[in-house]
């Protein structure tokens, strides 16, 4: 088989790579081991887990809503229709991905794939499906091959009842109790869900907080919620060992109760590119010592025939920036001015309270030794936040002191993923603080608090009176 571009890998970055290059007229083939398309978000990551969070946030919702006087009963679990519902929603959008593959005639080969050389991938069958061709020579090559969950060793027991994030949401029952071994966002989202459905759920985290690197102050509102939904947070603790018990999992870690047991552990302790196993050393292509495609801004790799995007390209893991990365690619195939250069890529936090960020954070700026100003807006000032009864949210801005652009924003509270989007858009198009205070945002919304929260900036807060400090001083 021959083409102009082959795209290693189907998932958010390599499927939106392949239908612009599409596009734009170029002959494309798509190479994954999956059945379907959509890697690892689709299919076991981001939208399942999101289906799954939808149910636990409407039982948290239900709950809350005795602050009106309104109660429910306990809700009857139905792991079946749950799960179904889950696969039905992969399904639509995996159907709808096939559909949109086929009207672009974009060539699509399910097969285990290797370089033989920068212009060869050589094709082994999956699942014993036999191949009409066991070779791909191409123009170009896109590598998408995303990431895989750490597994560390000394835990990777033979046994169910430890899981990473695939297993998990695969909800093969309600367990009892759950021990969550990293305290990073996928391992919040997870334990959410669980304690949702009525699991105690613990999280152990070898740092002195939960999710390392995110802004203290916008973790603390979810800390706060999450030490009621859950049975214990252990910071500043390390899991030593680990004994299949059979009925449970036996647990030594550094914290005062020394061993304790649990129906299940759910390890969520980073993922890793999946750079090796694929033949990268029969070609030009180099790897950094953390196993990342080294890549220019216009994606290409060391070797001239191959490019590379998405998790194995680097961090952030984030399937949004994969899908961009790998639109970028194209274009530079193409010939056009493209260089993947962003002011900010936001990233949310799915729980509930949700955290979300984009560009410059406090804590970047304070490790940068970087001078800025950091305007606050409580939520508990806000009409939506306290109609709604979700007055612990907050939204902030990172802003140069000196010409009061904006370079990074921070929200935490309801619905601050679906808030991010406003921020991302100023900070990439150079906004002011005042261009944001002149912006008109409806009422009574959260929205309207990167607003106010920009007028805090300036003094001028309609809602909330902190006057502004001389920057002289």
């Amino acid at each position: 088989m021959q083409t102009q571009l082959c795209v290693l890998g189907g998932g958010p970055g390599g499927y939106a790579a392949a239908f612009l290059a599409a596009d734009l007229g170029l002959n494309v083939a798509l190479v994954d081991l999956e059945s379907r398309l959509g890697g690892v978000c689709l299919l076991r990551g981001c939208i399942p887990s999101k289906t799954l969070l939808h149910a636990a946030k409407t039982i948290d919702e239900a709950k809350h809503l005795g602050q009106w006087g309104i109660t429910f009963s306990a809700p009857k679990i139905d792991l079946d229709a749950l799960r179904a519902r889950k696969e039905k929603v992969i399904a639509t959008l995996t159907d709808g991905l096939k559909h949109l593959a086929a009207k672009r005639k974009v060539n699509l080969v399910r097969a285990r794939a290797a370089f033989e050389s920068s212009q060869t991938l050589k094709l082994d069958p999956v699942d014993g499906n036999p191949l009409a061709d066991d070779r791909i020579t191409f123009d170009h090559c896109i590598v998408a091959t995303g990431s895989s969950p750490t597994r560390i060793p000394a835990f990777d027991l033979p046994t169910p009842r430890v899981m990473d994030s695939t297993g998990a949401l695969e909800l093969p029952d309600v367990p009892e109790s759950l021990l969550v071994v990293g305290g990073g966002y996928i391992g919040l989202e997870m334990g959410t869900i669980y304690a949702a459905l009525g699991t105690a759920v613990s999280v152990v985290e070898m740092t002195d907080g939960l999710l390392p690197g995110a802004d203290r102050d916008l973790v603390r509102p979810l800390q706060k919620k999450l030490q009621g939904a859950f049975k214990a947070i252990h910071l500043n603790a390390k899991v030593i060992s680990m004994i299949d018990k059979k009925d449970s999992i036996e647990v030594a870690f550094d914290v005062p109760e020394r061993v304790q047991r649990f129906s299940r552990v759910l390890l969520c302790v980073g993922r890793r590119p999946n750079s090796t196993g694929i033949g990268l050393e029969k070609t030009q292509v180099e790897i950094d010592a953390h196993g990342f495609i080294v890549v220019d801004p216009r994606r290409r790799t060391a070797d001239p025939r191959i490019l590379a995007i998405g998790d194995v390209a680097g961090q952030p893991m984030l399937a949004h920036k994969a899908a961009h990365e790998g639109k970028t690619a194209v274009e530079a195939l193409a010939g056009k001015t493209a260089a993947f250069e962003p002011r900010a890529i936001p990233a949310v936090v799915f729980t509930d309270p949700e955290i979300a960020w984009a560009g410059l954070t406090e804590t970047e700026a304070k490790a940068e030794g970087r001078r800025v100003e950091v305007a606050q807006f409580p939520w508990a000032a806000s009409g939506r936040a306290q109609a709604v009864g979700r007055t612990e949210g907050l939204t902030k801005w990172i802003v140069d002191p000196q010409t009061e652009r904006v370079l990074g924003c921070g929200i935490v509270g309801r619905d601050a993923g679906e808030m991010i989007g406003e921020a991302v858009l100023a900070i990439e198009m150079g906004c002011s603080v005042r261009d944001l205070t002149k912006t008109i945002h409806p009422h009574p919304t959260l929205s309207e608090t990167l607003g106010a929260a920009a007028e805090v900036n300036l003094g001028v807060a309609t809602d909330l009176y902190r006057p502004k400090r001389d920057r002289r001083k």
